[in-house]
């Protein structure tokens, strides 16, 4: 059994209120030098089988339909060394 991990982004252009509240509560709470936060999503497919190139495609094809939003967010997906 493999891991595989789709993380999902806002684009750069894209406005991150979560990340800008986050980022200003940051002195409040002691941590300085932070000039920016961005939040976003992990996703951790534990895949029965091989982790081949039509299943890359079909977790592709997954992220891209249910996972993100693509008209407002990238994703990346990687395969995790197995433990």
């Amino acid at each position: 059994m493999a891991r595989v991990v789709v993380d999902v982004m806002l684009k750069p252009e894209i406005l991150d209120p979560q990340g800008q509240a986050v980022q200003r509560a940051l002195p409040r709470l002691g941590f300085q030098g932070i000039s920016d936060v961005r939040q976003g999503k992990r996703f951790e497919l534990e895949v029965d089988g091989p982790v081949d190139d039509a299943a890359l495609a079909r977790i592709n094809e997954l992220a891209e339909t249910f996972l993100a939003n693509t008209v407002i967010e990238n994703f990346t997906v990687k395969v995790e060394e197995e433990k």
